[in-house]
């Protein structure tokens, strides 16, 4: 019988009723109740659990009992649809029954149930028929939750910024949730800060604040983790982060600018402040004037500048020739200056009142005209004392006897003064003598430069292409004739007279630098700025890019750049455009430093926001320093003739001048321990002198000289002295051209009879001695005639440095070297000696190998001139230290040699000096090159 159906009503009929008829009706008179069960019913079942305990307990009673199956409670029946839940009766006669979940139940997926159950009795008999239910009662069934879910952030990091110096009750708020399903578990309780020792607290809310003011200066950011717990006291299963920037309390300024600013040498224009802005604290700006000021006043003369010797400078500069450089760099030529204190990296001499340098005479003339000009850089200080006495820059005064002053520059009290007495020519009149300038700069200690123009009787002073005309000007006597030789000195004026004993005074306290005369006009202003410009300064990368409304001027050396504006973004975008620059090659090491001061006005208000000074500076980094090497043949022989020839001995023909740096490169790209490899790169720069100096005594002017052809100087733009001591070239250029003129300097002696050999050192320099070449020796020896009397059938013998004989054993074939050995007169002597006993093998082999040239040599007689011999006196070249060759020359090299000297040719078409190098074809006085002998032994006995 299904449970489900309702009892059929049986309706019986008195009149008609069978037999089964009546059993039904009696059965129906047994179960004459319902069950009956509570009206409503309250359960809880613990998710992911199957029972379900129940308030009160599900039980059915029937009044029917104890009559079998109608008095029995025999099913429960739900009404609901896709309820996960069943009632299972537990025992029929006491009606007990359990309600339990027929699948896992989540409290996440819903928390409580309500639905209807009845009860169903056991009807009538075994058959399960006319079962009765009983009313319907509410069940409320409540999932009780676990926790298994721990809480998470809604946010995985939380950021926060805060103004140092203040308490906050709240700087953010962190949040946690749960996904369990009860207000037990699902709600967080609690916060707690994880990281230790941090000034900050949590509240039950999540609320972070700080417990102590923090400071900018002492931390800019703090890093804290958090975690957080439900109600049933279960962690978060991740910390969260919380970070907490300091920022200072808004003070107007820049921000987001470097302090340091590396440049790294040839890498151009390099911006300074790529990220500066301007943080106004929300002042009502209406405009701003930012001044950049890069100050340099303490690297070499007030900034980065060529440092090449002034002669060099004036030429770069096409300053006109003539000028006479009063404090040239030491040296042999130039002597007078070794004394002083001096900065050989910048050419700068240091005066400490205690010493002054003579000028030698000839060094300028004796008497100037009424047109020339000084120049000089000088930095100078306050003098020392109350009373200051005058300090001699340039002084020309009397040697001896007198005290008289011809023409001097001098400063006194901080006042500089120009001395100019004309001496009696045709009117003996007051003449201006003394010019007075007081400019400030004179005392401040900076470096500046210095023109003052005579052009008499107007004297005019240039300090720093500025125009200054004398505040003051003196008339005084002319001086009087006389046969009193002059002394001209620097540093100090020379009192020859009115002492004891002649000495120097007035003595100069400061520093000076490219102290200069030259006769004539003064050059142009551009030649003036020229000389005084500085290599480094600011710049303004793309100033198109400026934007509408930015004003802007540079100084005249760019190191102060104005500029204006009215728009904050505006002047924000050009100040990270201004960048330094430096366009030396090798620019001088150390630190830069940079102002940027700032000036603004605001919008009607009495009180504008005020900005700090931006200090920074520039280190301009090493730059890769040049190894500058000579080398070339360092020795060879010439015979007499070519010394005594107008064309002389050209010294260095092969000379070749590399300069390069040494580059450090890692073994590999991988890591290793392995040490790194040195590599080397040549580099290409100018030079500005190379010096040739005699070794061995200086040379002799009534017989011996060094050379060169002007021509081969003015065309490469170089300059160049000549001494007994050496010969000096000197000029910017590049390392071809010096090496161009170093090829055609040429050494001549009148009378090489008694000379064995020269010794020549030749060094180049760059950056006036900052960077210098090795030492290139050189030795030049000469090859003597020696004569033989007539009875061993040899008038004379000629030694030809390009043709020396081999003399070897018989078997062995002929050759040609290059003798190492400078041959001697006991060397000679022994040669003679033994003359005979060579002179039949060398003859031999020498026959033997003109009959195989012959033809070659007629071929090219057009070009080749032929020796024509006298039959009583035979002619012979012998090497008579041929044993003694040069170490380390193989028969390769000599062989290769052997076939350049047999092809030599005639000199070029330009008629340039001779060059012989060892092995090479010797040039006739016609300028033809004789590539054989041609011997006539019809005279010779056998």
């Amino acid at each position: 019988m299904n449970p489900s159906s309702e009892p059929l009503d049986i309706m019986v009929s008195l009149g008609s009723a069978s037999p089964s008829t009546l059993l039904v009706s009696d059965s129906a008179k047994v179960n004459k109740h319902k069950p009956w069960i509570e009206t409503s019913y309250h359960g809880v079942i613990t998710e992911n659990n199957a029972t379900v305990i129940l308030d009160p307990p599900l039980v059915a009673l029937d009044k029917d009992a104890p009559v079998p199956f109608a008095g029995e409670i025999c099913a429960f029946k739900i009404h609901g649809q896709e309820l996960p839940f069943e009632a299972v009766v537990l025992n029929k006669t006491s009606g007990e029954g359990r309600l339990r979940a027929r699948s896992p139940i989540d409290c996440e997926l819903q928390k409580e149930y309500t639905f209807i159950i009845q009860a169903y009795d056991c009807g009538t008999g075994p058959q399960e028929t006319a079962w009765k239910k009983s009313h319907k009662a509410v069940v409320h069934i409540q999932v009780k939750d676990v926790n298994e879910f721990a809480p998470t952030f809604k946010e995985p990091a939380y950021k926060a910024v805060v103004t140092e110096g203040k308490i906050y009750d709240s700087i953010l708020q962190v949040e946690a949730v749960d996904e369990d399903c009860s207000p037990q578990y699902s709600q967080i309780c609690n916060y707690e800060i994880v990281t230790t020792d941090v000034p900050f607290a949590i509240d039950r809310n999540g609320n972070v604040r700080n417990t102590e003011k923090l400071s900018y200066d002492k931390q800019r950011q703090y890093e804290i983790l958090v975690t957080a717990y439900d109600c049933g006291q279960k962690p978060s299963a991740q910390d969260t982060l919380v970070q907490v920037d300091v920022k200072p309390v808004c003070k107007p300024g820049w921000q987001d600018w470097t302090k340091r600013i590396e440049y790294q040498p040839g890498s151009g224009s390099v911006p300074l402040f790529p990220s500066i802005h301007l943080e106004t604290c929300d002042g009502a700006v209406s405009s701003i004037q930012i001044t950049t000021e890069l100050q340099t006043n303490y690297i070499g003369k007030g900034c980065d500048r060529e440092t090449y010797s002034e002669k060099s400078l004036q030429k770069l500069c096409g300053a006109s020739s003539g000028i006479i450089d009063l404090l040239p760099s030491p040296s042999a030529a130039t002597n007078w200056t070794a004394g002083l204190l001096v900065d050989s990296s910048e050419m700068i001499f240091k005066f400490d009142g205690r010493q002054g340098a003579k000028i030698p005479d000839g060094v300028v003339p004796k008497n100037l005209t009424d047109q020339f000009t000084v120049t000089m850089w000088m930095k100078h200080g306050p003098s020392p004392g109350v009373r200051a006495e005058k300090e001699t820059i340039l002084c020309n005064s009397d040697k001896t006897e007198m005290n008289r002053h011809h023409y001097a520059l001098y400063v006194h009290n901080c006042r500089l003064v120009f001395l100019l007495r004309k001496d009696f020519d045709q009117a003996d009149t007051f003449r201006p003598a003394e010019f007075h300038w007081k400019p400030d700069q004179i005392c401040d200690k900076e470096w500046h430069y210095y023109v003052i123009n005579v052009e008499f009787p107007v004297v005019t002073l240039y300090m720093d292409g500025a125009t200054y005309e004398p505040y003051l000007v003196t008339n005084d006597w002319p001086i009087h004739p006389s046969h009193i030789a002059m002394q001209l000195t620097v540093g100090a004026c020379w009192q020859g007279g009115e002492v004891t004993k002649p000495r120097f005074a007035q003595f100069f306290h400061g520093s000076l630098a490219s102290l200069t005369i030259r006769p004539g006009k003064m050059d142009s202003q551009k030649v003036v700025s020229c000389l005084q410009a500085c290599k480094e300064g600011l710049d303004i990368n793309s100033l198109e890019s400026l934007g509408q409304g930015i004003k802007y001027h540079f100084n005249p050396s760019q190191s102060v750049l104005v500029m204006e504006g009215d728009d904050i973004g505006n002047i924000n975008r050009a100040l990270q455009k201004v960048s330094y620059i430096n366009s030396r090659q090798f620019p001088t090491v150390g630190v830069r430093r940079l102002k940027v001061s700032s000036k603004v006005q605001c919008f009607g208000e009495d009180v504008c926001i005020s900005l700090p000074d931006v200090d920074a500076y520039v280190m301009v980094l090493q730059a890769v320093e040049p190894q500058i090497t000579l080398h070339g043949t360092d020795r060879f022989w010439r015979p007499t003739a070519q010394f005594e020839s107008t064309k002389g001995v050209t010294l260095f023909p092969d000379i070749k001048i590399v300069s390069t740096f040494t580059k450090t490169e890692a073994p590999g790209a991988l890591k290793t321990t392995a040490p790194k490899s040195a590599v080397f790169e040549e580099m290409l720069h100018n030079l500005d002198f190379c010096d040739i100096l005699v070794l061995g005594g200086d040379l002799d002017p009534k017989q011996e000289c060094l050379e060169l052809n002007h021509s081969e100087l003015h065309q490469r733009h170089l300059d160049a002295t000549n001494s007994t001591a050496g010969y000096s070239i000197y000029g910017v250029g590049s390392m071809s051209r010096y090496e161009q003129v170093l090829r055609h300097i040429r050494y001549r002696n009148w009378h090489p009879a008694a000379l064995e050999a020269r010794r020549f050192r030749l060094k180049c320099s760059e950056l006036n001695g900052r960077y210098t070449s090795n030492e290139f020796n050189l030795e030049v020896s000469v090859l003597h005639e020696v004569r033989v009397s007539d009875k061993e059938h040899v008038n004379h013998l000629i030694v030809q440095p390009p043709f020396l004989q081999s003399v070897h054993h018989p078997e062995s074939q002929t050759s040609i070297q290059r003798s190492s050995v400078v041959p001697s007169i006991a060397t000679v002597v022994i040669i003679i000696s033994v003359c005979m006993l060579v002179f039949v093998v060398a003859m031999g082999m020498y026959r033997v190998r003109i009959t195989h040239q012959h033809f070659t040599q007629e071929s090219e007689a057009a070009k080749e001139a032929e020796m024509d011999w006298d039959d009583s006196a035979l002619t012979i070249t012998v090497n008579p230290m041929e044993k003694h060759g040069a170490p380390g020359r193989g028969e390769d090299e000599t062989e290769e040699e052997e076939e350049e000297d047999l092809s030599s040719s005639s000199s070029d078409s330009e008629g340039s000096d001779e060059e012989y190098g060892v092995g090479r074809g010797v040039h006739g006085q016609g300028g033809v090159a004789q590539a054989q002998l041609e011997w006539d032994d019809s005279t010779l006995p056998y």
